[in-house]
């Protein structure tokens, strides 16, 4: 099973190109796309799912292309998108139902075994009574998935799931998503490098809708062994800093600002070698793009 995308390309009525030539293979199992907010991502993954046409290139999921078959690409999906609505008076077990009945679930019994089934999942089955509107924002998007898991899906596309969520909340989120993704192409979407190092063997980084790396984390970390340092400053004394040296990233502690700077070779002036971390790659890439990112 693959997903296989060749130079897509969208630009957008007002003159924003959202994709440009964006080109990736994304096997089975968990892929993290990377990027800040505005990147391209959700217009990658919105193409992707059917929502809307490129406007050059194409999207494979194994022998099927999607532009010319999309109702067999539906049939195959599942999609938690960033924002997603739902009826706040219905109980999940209600919604769940008439989701997969609007699947295609035609039988009562077997529709009734399988929204049983999909909200232990997703571990809401002793709230399925219970009102979506009275659900915690980690509760709703569980449901988000249990819907998108709805008619046994082949690919799972889900948008920030974690934006918003608590830890606790995230943690039972990424158990979930980690289980899925043995058996399936899950496409996570985020600009939370947590979630990514935690759950993906594979990964993209994205921005300014340009591909900018393709890889496993662990080649991401190995391309920048050697060439990560870092040292605690004043504040005040950042814009000197970033016209000398290529800052990928600060973190404020204590009033003073930590720098993460990338160089080939020592730097010298106080700066100490660090090992890389998945920010460092992440920040590598997309401050070549945009200024250096503040944590």
């Amino acid at each position: 099973m693959y997903l296989k995308i060749s130079d897509l390309r969208k630009t957008y009525a007002n003159g924003v190109e959202a994709l440009k030539g964006i080109t990736l293979d994304i096997p089975q199992g968990m892929f993290g796309l990377l990027g800040p907010n505005g990147a391209g991502k959700s217009t990658l993954m919105r193409t992707i799912a059917t929502l809307q046409d490129a406007d050059a290139g194409t999207i494979m999921l194994d022998e099927i292309d999607v532009k010319a078959n999309p109702q067999a690409i539906r049939e195959r999906l599942g999609y938690l998108p960033q924002d997603f609505g739902l009826y706040p008076r219905i109980s999940a077990e209600v919604m769940l139902n008439h989701i997969a009945q609007m699947k295609g679930v035609g039988d009562k019994g077997v529709r009734r075994d399988l929204v049983s089934a999909l909200l232990e999942k997703v571990n809401l089955y002793k709230d399925r009574k219970k009102a979506l509107g009275t659900y915690s924002g980690g509760m709703r998007q569980r449901f988000g998935i249990a819907q998108a898991l709805v008619g046994d899906p082949s690919l799972i596309i889900v948008d920030e799931p974690t934006a918003g969520l608590d830890p606790t909340e995230r943690n039972r989120f990424y158990n979930l998503l980690s289980e899925i993704g043995e058996n399936t192409i899950v496409i996570l979407s985020t600009h939370i490098v947590e979630d990514v190092s935690t759950l993906c063997a594979r990964m993209a980084i994205i921005c300014d809708g340009e591909l900018l790396m393709e890889g496993t984390p662990s080649q991401g970390l190995e391309a920048l062994k050697g060439s990560i340092w870092s040292k605690s400053i004043d504040k005040e004394d950042l814009d000197r800093y970033k016209a000398q040296y290529h800052v990928i990233s600060t973190k404020l502690k204590e009033g003073q600002l930590n720098l993460r700077v990338e160089a080939d070779n020592h730097p010298g002036d106080g700066f100490e070698p660090s090992s890389p971390i998945l920010e460092d790659v992440y920040f590598s890439h997309i401050s070549k793009k945009l200024d250096p990112v503040t944590l």
